[in-house]
């Protein structure tokens, strides 16, 4: 495998790092962040080794969802800087080598949305057909009420125009209509404007509603998605499509594009972050291991997106009543931890008691994972939640740079977490100077990442480790390979592994000093780990030294 290959694949073993604009970095000192105050830490995250930047919504916006109801696709908003801001902020992240995505929150917008207050003026509007109206409501599935604690139905009766409309979200939302070309033409307008600008692509939000929630409906909804994915090629042949899909896999696999890859690049892989979550609480890699055992393969040129925790809730929809409350019981027992009934408003250094060892554990199973890794913001120095906050917002903490928080030297936008998790005792700047803090970590871990594509770009292969708290999994390509191992439980433990194929070669650990002999005669080999120990290793002939053995050497 050619180097120049992965970099025209960028994303395939790029690191995903997302952020909001608002709560990152105050630039011009009013408490809320900005695209200057953004520019002013491209460095940072240059040297934490983020290859990705994925923006939240930084649109004009009532600010009722967090930015998601939008009014203008076209500009910044006026709380963020300008598009002046922006330009200059995407030349320094292109400078340090960093490609920029942004969110395409394109199912809906903002009820303050010119375009809806022109198609709520009469049924005779000239843009009417931009959304979706009714005059008598499809019978509402309560089980299709995203938010269940504000909403609880998916229409809402207009006064003035005497019809109602479509939400799949929250009643200020109200949805698009993709199945109007005049629709599907701004939209690709939106796309076109931004990628001028610098965007090497977008995370579509909630894909299915995008597609599904349309009148009439589409004989086939995923051609518009084709139709998106071959504007971008055109004008950005390395331009991407990250989409939100939380759907079952076999349901999924439709919106890669069926075998071709003509439709979303990367699909987030919702299973496997809800399996990962069971297998902690129960701390047995049985469901993990079983997840990625049935997880179908994408097309050729297309990636599974990776990750144990984002900006909305922890979702735990796909899994069982059952399996939910085993979570819930283990990472968030108190009500006011969880949301919807299906999921948890905490980070994950919070779910996991502040135990170092064990965060580190689960931080480096993240970037084993074959796919593409994606982090938020504040991950790498273990920040917290702020349970105070309404719903979601708990987890869009203001990010800790000092002791005093350093995200600005006005009042904060939100207010930043206390105790154990307070900028005092959770911050950037301590953990620069702390060789074992967890942002150093994170550093070895995106250069280890980066170092062994395999994990990228191979067939993996789930492993029986013989021991029910360990999931082992190695990834081949190019005739290469890595060994990956991690201990779930709290208690140290002997795992035996049969490597076939690596009869007598030796495994470098990749993490820490070490290595190992794999038998000649059975292809086994005894891997000792701590509690909650993880271990990296590549396999190598003796004759030839690890560093050569990588895909990139040969």
């Amino acid at each position: 495998m050619r180097l120049t290959y992965t970099s025209d694949v960028w994303w395939k073993n790029a690191v995903v790092y997302c952020l909001d604009v608002e709560t990152f970095k105050d630039g011009n000192g009013d408490g809320i962040g900005d695209f200057r105050g953004l520019t002013q830490q491209i460095d940072y995250l240059a040297g934490l080794g983020v290859t990705c930047l994925w923006l939240m919504p930084f649109f004009p916006t009532p600010n009722k969802d967090d930015g998601y109801d939008i009014t203008d696709f076209y500009s910044i908003d006026p709380r963020l800087g300008t598009l002046g801001d922006f330009v200059e902020f995407m030349r320094t992240a292109h400078d340090r080598g960093m490609r920029v995505i942004a969110d395409l929150v394109v199912n809906h917008t903002s009820d303050q949305h010119p375009w809806f207050k022109e198609s709520r003026k009469s049924k005779s509007s000239p843009l009417r057909d931009w959304y979706v109206w009714s005059d008598k409501p499809e019978p509402d599935d309560p089980s299709k009420v995203v938010f269940p604690d504000k909403e609880d139905s998916l229409w809402e009766w207009d006064n003035r125009s005497k019809q109602y409309y479509l939400h799949s979200f929250y009643k200020h939302q109200p949805d698009l209509n993709v199945a109007n070309p005049e629709v599907r033409d701004e939209i690709t307008r939106i796309l076109g404007f931004w990628m001028e600008l610098g965007l090497s692509g977008f995370r579509v939000d909630a894909v299915p509603f995008l597609i599904e929630n349309v009148d009439p409906k589409l004989p086939d909804p995923h051609e518009f998605l084709q139709d998106m994915r071959a504007f971008m090629t055109r004008r950005k042949g390395g331009s991407i499509l990250l989409g939100e899909v939380n759907v079952p896999y076999e349901d999924l696999v439709q919106y890669f594009g069926d075998g071709l890859g003509d439709q979303v690049t990367m699909c987030f892989d919702f299973i496997s972050m809800q399996k990962a979550w069971l297998s902690l609480a129960r701390q047995n890699a049985g469901p993990l291991a079983d997840a990625l055992r049935e997880r179908p393969k994408p097309p050729k040129d297309g990636q599974w997106a990776m990750f144990l925790r984002n900006h909305d809730e922890l979702t735990l929809d796909k899994l069982t009543d059952e399996e939910r409350q085993e979570v819930f019981d283990a990472f968030g027992p108190e009500k006011d931890m969880q949301i919807f009934g299906r999921g948890l408003r905490r980070r994950l250094p919070t779910m996991l008691g502040g135990d170092l060892r064990r965060v580190k554990m689960a931080y480096s199973l993240l970037f084993s994972l074959p796919g593409t890794p994606v982090i938020f913001y504040g991950e790498e120095i273990g920040m917290g939640e702020n349970l105070d906050e309404e719903g979601r917002l708990a987890v869009r903490v203001p990010m800790q740079w000092t002791r005093d928080g350093g995200f600005s030297p006005a009042e904060p936008v939100r207010e930043v977490p206390e105790g154990s998790f307070a900028p005092d005792r959770v911050n950037v700047a301590d953990q620069k100077r702390d060789t074992a803090s967890l942002l150093r970590w994170f550093q070895l871990l995106i250069e280890r990442y980066r170092e062994c594509p395999e994990l990228a770009w191979g067939t993996y292969t789930v492993l029986d480790a013989g021991h029910h708290a360990v999931f082992a999994h190695r990834c081949d390509a190019d005739g290469a390979t890595v060994v990956v191992a991690h201990n779930l439980c709290d208690t140290a433990v002997d795992a035996e592994l049969e490597l076939p194929g690596l009869e007598g070669q030796q495994l470098t650990d990749l993490l820490v000093d070490g290595t190992l002999d794999v038998s000649a005669d059975d292809a086994k080999v005894k891997l000792p780990l701590e509690p909650h120990g993880c271990r990296w290793l590549r396999a190598s002939p003796p004759e030839i030294a690890p560093e050569d053995a990588g895909v990139m050497s040969q």
